[in-house]
């Protein structure tokens, strides 16, 4: 269907404007004031804000191997609920995408069931670099690193393999960076001091600083020695903003930063309250450590908003400490937690977008979206921006079950979302006719 949005508070790059927008065969075809149409259907958005559809660049929907915890289909589905259009995400599957044909696979499952458009990343071993240097740029989000090791077996540690990779992988290399040798003499330590039933409070400090600074820098400086384009997850520390520089605009930057949506909420103080609901890797960290990430985040050492958004079953998070697996679901609340920082004045709304929407789409060459322009595909969210609601089970779309945000009040509200100018979400009902489409990137 075409469809004709009036009225429109329009938040797109760095303004917001009252206007029209036109989608016609998937494609944004016109915006603007009076817009006519004789076959589009209309939609009154008076009073409500139009953004581009938020870009999440990192998530885990563990598929294959991993669906108990969540599956391409219910993951992407709570993704367009909270105005999430694209997604791309982790090779730790079981087995894990660390193949082009089990890549491929990834891709294929994806078209017949995703509701959001979407690309994946292939995965590092110590010994698959022909497997790396047969991805199509074009489209293929990108090779990523674990150096530090969490969700499935995938650390890379072999010095010349990093070194190759980083020299003759021609595509973005994206890393989980935390030093795993300082991670296990951290466990043993505690261990011994606390034995194994000890509390999640403890884990900003297994999951150190140090062992963050020492990795991320270690990345840092392979990919200047080789030019590498490198892309750091999750930063989560004061100590490694100064790594990033903000002295070019993001398209000239050959080294970028991601702050998730935890770290900029959470503080270890949540630990008290929260335990393993909040255990990621890598870890919340102080409330210092909060508010440089916020600082960085403002003037552009750091890049984006994600949420590396990754389920767990409850049963699994109510394990002791060291058993629990870490991770958490995040995707269908990433819109509305920003815009409620903005509602407090941490952030202005028209940064929100920038950061969620247009900057993953300039980091990472999306063609033609992560802007509301004429020729763009039509990747929409309609957000009220006063209707206050409370995170609580039943509204979760989530496989797993749980948020670690439930009791939380929101005070705007996703009512439609646009992907491939077809409205997949509107209202509380999903519409299932129509499937995501594969990022192609300007390489």
């Amino acid at each position: 269907m075409n469809y004709l949005i009036r009225n429109a508070n329009i938040v797109n790059e760095g303004k917001i404007t009252a206007g029209d927008v036109l989608i016609s065969e998937g494609k944004i075809a016109a915006i603007g004031s009076g817009i006519e149409s004789i076959d589009a259907e209309v939609i009154d958005a008076t009073g409500l804000w139009l953004m581009p559809g938020v870009i999440d660049d990192q998530v885990h929907f563990r598929e294959p191997g991993l669906t108990h915890k969540g599956e391409i289909y219910t993951e992407a589905k709570a993704a367009v609920a909270g105005g999430v259009t694209s997604f791309m995400e982790q090779p730790n599957t079981a087995p894990p995408a660390t193949t082009v044909e089990r890549l491929e696979e990834k891709y294929a499952r994806a078209a017949e069931v995703s509701l959001a458009n979407f690309s994946f990343f292939i995965g590092t071993t110590n010994n698959n670099l022909d497997e790396l240097l047969k991805i199509n740029p074009r489209n293929v989000a990108g090779v990523k690193i674990f150096l530090g090791s969490s969700t499935g077996d995938m650390l890379v540690d072999n010095e010349e393999q990093l070194d190759n990779v980083f020299a003759k992988v021609k595509t973005l290399i994206a890393v989980h960076a935390e030093d795993d040798p300082m991670i296990k003499r951290n466990v043993e330590e505690y261990r011994a001091k606390y034995g194994d039933d000890m509390p999640a409070d403890y884990h900003g400090l297994i999951r150190s600083r140090e062992a963050c600074y020492a990795s991320s820098s270690k990345a840092i400086a392979r990919a200047k020695k080789f030019g590498t384009r490198l892309h750091v997850f999750h930063i989560s520390t004061a100590d490694e903003l100064e790594l990033f520089d903000n002295s070019v605009p993001l398209r000239e930057k050959k080294i970028t930063a991601e702050v998730c949506i935890h770290h900029l909420w959470f503080s270890d103080a949540d630990y008290k309250t929260k335990g393993n609901f909040i255990k990621w890797n890598p870890s919340v960290k102080t409330a210092n450590d909060r508010e440089a990430l916020w600082k960085a985040l403002l003037d552009n050492r750091i890049d984006v908003i994600a949420t590396d958004h990754a389920p767990h079953t409850i049963e699994e998070k109510q394990q002791s400490y060291l058993k629990a697996p870490s991770g958490g679901p995040l995707v269908q609340h990433s819109l509305v937690a920003m815009l409620e920082k903005a509602r407090e004045g941490k952030i202005s709304v028209e940064r929100v977008v920038e950061k969620m929407c247009h900057a993953p789409a300039d980091l990472f060459r999306i063609d033609k979206r992560g802007y509301i322009r004429e020729g763009y595909w039509a990747d929409l969210v309609l957000v009220h921006p006063q209707q206050h609601w409370t995170v609580a089970k039943d509204n979760l779309l989530y496989k797993c079950g749980w948020s670690p945000l439930e009791g939380t009040v929101f005070h705007s509200r996703v009512v439609s979302t646009f992907v491939n100018g077809n409205l997949v979400y509107n209202n509380g009902a999903i519409n299932e006719l129509y499937k995501g489409m594969r990022l192609e990137f300007n390489v």
